[in-house]
């Protein structure tokens, strides 16, 4: 088994506490060879290069502004297959790229904050350092979720941006997850949603060309009309998979992500890895589905978790550290040589290659036994 040379557990910011369901993890990993053919494992950078952490100690989490081009250019240096990223439809129907709900500056000495969806493309724009030269923009902070302001400072920063930026200006190789931000407090029309993906899918059929594209989204409704509205792109559903509970159900379980992807039409599921590894039966379920599996989640900076989720059978990680998961991950899988092209996740479900990761008994021990340690 190669060595493990990426982040230790201890680098990894707020890990929350759960005991995984080793006894079922075991019976995966072990099977995992009649279960199926295990193809090359694909990673996709969270916002690009990485999310910022304002608070934690990690510098890492702190080298260059998360979903700006200048992110994107960056992961696209190493060996990943998509960047993910967070879009929004501004007042006046442009997409954007910015994950928060929320905008925050200061102006005269007091923090104000603006919905995003509330405000003009000319205004967003007007936030962080600015294209043109000697043109000063507004202060960009940022809210903790203890209800902190912070100052959104990281040491390589860069401009917020537009999808049709990030389209014509991204490194063409890499694909893109596109994922379909909402607020987990408004409640969205018909009408609402379709005006919204309506702006998004106008963007990406004129600018998008050859890139591979996935639409994800945490909101059922939107997810489902995505899929409805057109068919040359997929559509996953992102779940927190039951570490979360929500009032809409179809959001509580694995088991009800598969049921509304079926249901839907959709091409796959993105999990929280917390949930794969507490639920880890749900993977032969969403296989048998014919569904691609992707996992998001600070476990996915922790390379023994990583490895345990391609034994186990995700198809792909979304990771905030990517050189030092991409490391890993070349280490510690070895990529099968074989004249056959593997499909990117567009198109829906990776090929099987030609062998599966050699792991003997000892090693799928050693990697249950390291799980709880793993997640404290």
């Amino acid at each position: 088994m190669a060595l493990l040379k990426a982040a230790r557990v201890s680098d990894v910011p707020t890990l929350d506490v759960l005991v995984p369901d080793l006894a079922a993890a075991a019976r995966i990993g072990a099977g995992a060879k009649q279960q199926r053919a295990a193809g090359r494992l694909a990673v996709i950078g969270h916002r690009g290069k990485g999310m910022n952490a304002l608070s934690s100690p990690d510098r890492r989490l702190q080298e260059v502004k998360e979903n700006s081009v200048r992110s994107f250019n960056e992961a696209a240096r190493f060996a990943i297959d998509y960047v993910e990223f967070d879009v929004q439809v501004t007042k006046d129907a442009c997409p954007i790229i910015f994950h928060d709900n929320f905008i925050f500056t200061e102006e005269q000495g007091k923090v104000s904050d603006r919905r995003v969806t509330d405000l003009r493309l000319e205004e967003f724009l007007q936030y962080g350092p600015q294209n043109k030269e000697g043109k000063n923009g507004k202060p960009l902070l940022r809210k903790m979720k203890d209800g902190r302001v912070l100052n959104w400072n990281v040491q390589s920063d860069d401009p917020l941006c537009t999808l049709q930026e990030a389209l014509e200006k991204v490194n063409p190789r890499l694909g893109f997850n596109v994922e379909l931000k909402f607020d987990d407090n408004l409640v969205y029309q018909e009408e609402e949603l379709s005006h919204i993906l309506e702006a998004i899918l106008k963007v990406v059929f004129e600018y998008a060309k050859d890139r591979p594209i996935i639409f994800s989204s945490f909101q059922p409704d939107a997810a489902q009309l995505m899929r409805k509205m057109q068919s040359t792109y997929p559509v996953y559903f992102l779940t927190n998979g039951g570490t979360e509970i929500y009032t809409d159900v179809r959001r509580n379980s694995l088991e009800e992500a598969v049921k509304l992807c079926l249901a839907s039409g959709m091409q796959g599921i993105v999990s929280e890895a917390r949930a794969i590894f507490r639920f880890p039966d749900a993977i032969p379920k969403i296989k048998e589905a014919d569904l691609s599996l992707l996992t998001y989640g600070t476990l996915n900076n922790v390379p023994e978790a990583v490895y345990m989720q391609h034994l186990m059978g995700v198809n792909g990680v979304i990771v905030d550290l990517v050189p030092e998961i991409t490391k890993a991950i070349s280490d510690l899988i070895a990529t099968p040589q074989t004249d056959m092209e593997i499909e990117d996740l567009s198109s829906k479900v990776m090929k099987d290659a030609t062998s599966t990761p050699n792991f003997t008994h000892r090693e799928i021990s050693f990697l249950l036994r390291l799980m709880p340690e793993l997640v404290q």
